[in-house]
């Protein structure tokens, strides 16, 4: 197993006591590793499952992350109510428009409040992008891993995932220029049980091995997290596989 780097904790300074309120709303997920441990260096893929799972590795995980995330939630206050209330909440949690922006006038600061703490990485549709893959490969040559949450929501977050965006892939390969062979962790959040499953990681070079094509690999990645959602868990296969998260 590789030795796990000393990363300096990049949040801002009042961040711990935001964490320390989530929890009251977010309780303590059970981490179960199917391989490796995750350490430093790599990329972690998960569902999206609204808030819950990224809110779960925040809170609760003790390795060095950096999340992804849309641009219009890292970009103030404005753009952000704006998507939160329209896309978020309207679009993909299907609320009706008017309670969203409601709400929103409240729970808009407090999120970019959050967010700002959360030294979030922002993600482009366009050629902005080359500056999320430079930002992204500046926190993984760091020690940190990269957590992105690709999933394929324009109905909305679903337990069954649709499918995948291949962003990750893109910046996979621009690591992989640089000599970097990143693992690449699929994960999946159990809600229910409020269970965070990892996947045994793979490296990026031999999943391009052998699926060269980028929608391919980002459906079979899909498949994967997909698989891990419909795993059964009981006491014996959480105690084999259990680690600290």
């Amino acid at each position: 197993m590789a030795k796990e780097k000393k990363v300096k904790n990049k949040r801002k300074w009042y961040f711990g006591f935001l964490k320390k309120l989530m929890k009251i709303k977010y309780k303590q997920p059970t981490f179960i590793y199917l391989g490796e441990e995750i350490t430093s260096g790599g990329v972690i893929l998960s569902n999206h499952e609204g808030t819950d799972a990224p809110m779960a590795f925040e809170i609760y995980s003790k390795k060095p992350i950096r999340f992804w995330g849309t641009y219009q939630m890292n970009s103030g206050l404005k753009m952000m109510y704006k998507y939160q209330s329209e896309v978020y909440y309207h679009e993909k949690k299907g609320w009706k428009l008017f309670p969203a922006k409601l709400f929103c006038l409240i729970a808009s600061p407090l999120t970019n409040l959050f967010y700002k703490g959360l030294n979030l990485i922002s993600t482009y549709p366009d050629a902005r992008f080359i500056k999320t893959i430079r930002q992204s490969m500046e926190a993984i040559k760091a020690g940190e891993n990269i957590i992105i949450l690709p999933e394929k929501s324009n109905n909305g977050y679903q337990r069954t995932l649709e499918g995948f965006h291949g962003g990750f892939a893109l910046f996979a390969e621009a690591c992989l220029r640089e000599g970097i062979d990143l693992p690449v962790f699929i994960s999946y959040y159990n809600k229910k049980k409020n269970l965070y499953l990892i996947d045994v990681p793979i490296k990026y070079s031999l999943l391009k091995e052998h699926y060269p094509d980028r929608e391919e690999l980002s459906q079979m990645l899909c498949n994967r997290c997909n698989a891990l959602g419909e795993m059964t868990y009981d006491d014996s296969f959480t105690a084999k596989y259990q680690k600290v998260a």
